[in-house]
Order: C-alpha cells, then structure tokens, then sequence
C-alpha cells in the first residue's frame, strides 16, 4: 500500500479494527479529534452522544501518521477522505473494505466463504479486548456499550472464555443423598398443578 490511497486504506482499518469503531463512529472522525504526541489517542462520539477515548496501538498511530502525512491540506475536517477529497461515507468505506478482503482472500483462501463486514472489525476488537483483559466491562467500556449486558453477546461467541469460566469454578462439591418426603418444594409443585 504505497498510493495516498492504500496508506488512506491501512490508516482507517487499522482504526476501525484496534478502537472497535462503528462505521458511524469512523466515517465523520475528525482531524482534531485525534491526539498523536506523546500518547496516541482518538476522542469518539458515538451513540447517544457518548464520548469515549481510546489510546492507539503504536502501529495504529505509525498508520495514521503516514496517512497525514500524504493527506492533502484542504479544508474538509474530516480525517478520511475519499479519492475526490471529500469526506468518506459509509459506502466508501464498505467498498474499501470489501476490496482489500477480496485480495487478502487470494492469499488467505478461506476468507473468501466468510462475509467481512465493518461489524466484523469490531466484533473481532471485542474479542481480542476479551481475551487481553478477560473482563467484560473492560470490553463495554472500549466499544461504547451504554450497557454491559449489550457486550455479552460476545461471552457467546467465545467458547475459550466458557471453558475459563467453567474451570475457574471447579467441579460442585455435591454429597449423595436421599429423598425423604415429605418435601416443601415438591409439595408446593403438587399443589400449582391443579
């Protein structure tokens, strides 16, 4: 990726994967909403009006900072634009995005049967953020989730995250036992059945 273009394209993949960003979240970024010296950060309005601020990965912020600088000097604020010079839209993202996973998909085969959708950058986020910090609010926080239980679709999705969970717990120490009636829940079964 050595065109403007291409440098534009890593810049922006690189921030919609490593900050979780809705396409909303992405396409209106603007130039002062971004922090590079000294800690690389991105300030985000996302639904609701929430502002978040997440620090970038060094390699995140060395693809912004290339992409600046070829960015040409022109009035727009947005931080991506498109190859008129205008703000980038929702539309020109997902194009952008399906380009470059059709040609990962010639060295990576089987990425051609799975749908790569902005969604997916920020579901794979949420689970590389799981997996770093095995805390769930930590995953909510990062994406902007104004609830937690939004982010545990993504306990779900991981099964390793269950098997941790399930050992972290132990085998329950159950004693063997008799049923000796009578018995006051079964009792209060018998008796919500008529």
């Amino acid at each position: 990726m050595t065109t403007s273009m291409g440098i534009r394209d890593r810049a922006m993949l690189h921030l919609a994967f490593a900050a979780g960003l809705r396409v909303s979240e992405l396409v209106p970024l603007r130039l002062d909403q971004l922090e590079l010296p000294p800690q690389a950060a991105v300030h985000v309005y996302g639904k609701g009006r929430r502002e978040r601020v997440l620090p970038l990965w060094k390699q995140t912020a060395t693809a912004i900072r290339a992409w600046l600088a070829v960015r040409e000097q022109l009035s727009d604020p947005e931080l991506f634009l498109n190859a008129r010079g205008g703000a980038m839209t929702r539309a020109g993202f997902e194009y952008i995005l399906a380009k470059h996973a059709q040609a990962a998909a010639v060295l990576q085969p089987s990425l051609a049967a799975k749908r790569i959708s902005p969604h997916v950058l920020r579901h794979s986020c949420a689970l590389h953020t799981l997996q770093a910090t095995h805390d769930v609010r930590r995953v909510a926080l990062w994406l902007g989730h104004a609830r937690v239980q939004s982010t545990e679709i993504y306990l779900r999705a991981d099964p390793t995250e269950k098997l941790e969970a399930l050992a972290a717990t132990g085998i329950p120490n159950l004693r063997r036992g008799r049923f000796r009636p009578p018995d006051a829940l079964i009792e209060m079964l018998r008796s919500t059945k008529h």
